[in-house]
């Protein structure tokens, strides 16, 4: 079994900072000053939803497990057997791309429902849900059976690659 989940550190941080000081706020102005603590602290839970949408998302569209001869990226789910094994150790063998080329590619890599920004042309589905790969995650490309390929966001590429080649040779979950 394999699991990549994304960092909750960014989150709690913001969470705490936000609790810390609605409370601060609420011990000087309560009682006295309930509507105007309540309309601040609102305000402020509106900056914080800008500073902990990107891990949301990442939660819902780039998380990845391997288990039960499944793999589920995201939203979507394929079955092991789907997958073509060559194209996995290809991948893996293939060599690792710098920060900045991970950087370049996650920028170029949009795959949004809009006109002009989907993914086509022989560019590789993108996987998971999401419209882009997050700036800064590494990417793999690997191929189904039927030749599609798919490009799946992954923070660690080396454990992903190596996770599911071992799920794959073995004929079950890693």
């Amino acid at each position: 079994m394999y699991r990549e989940r994304p960092s909750k550190v960014w989150t709690l941080i913001c969470l705490t900072i936000y609790v810390v000081g609605v409370a601060w706020m609420g011990v000087d102005s309560a009682p006295d000053d309930l509507g105007p603590w309540l309309a601040v602290s609102a305000l402020f839970l509106l900056l914080l939803f800008a500073f902990i949408s990107v891990p949301i998302s990442k939660f819902f569209y780039n998380r990845i497990d391997i288990a039960g001869g499944t793999l589920r990226v995201g939203r979507e789910r394929f079955a092991l057997t789907e997958l073509d094994p060559a194209s996995v150790t290809a991948a893996l063998q293939a060599a690792r791309p710098s920060a900045g080329q991970q950087f370049a590619t996650s920028m170029n890599t949009t795959d949004a429902p809009l006109p002009g920004l989907r993914a086509g042309q022989g560019a590789p589905r993108l996987v998971g849900g999401g419209w882009a790969v997050p700036m800064g995650m590494d990417s793999v490309t690997i191929t189904t059976r039927r030749g599609e390929s798919l490009n799946i966001p992954t923070r660690d590429r080396e454990a992903f690659l190596t996770a599911l080649e071992r799920a794959l040779t073995a004929g079950h979950p890693a």
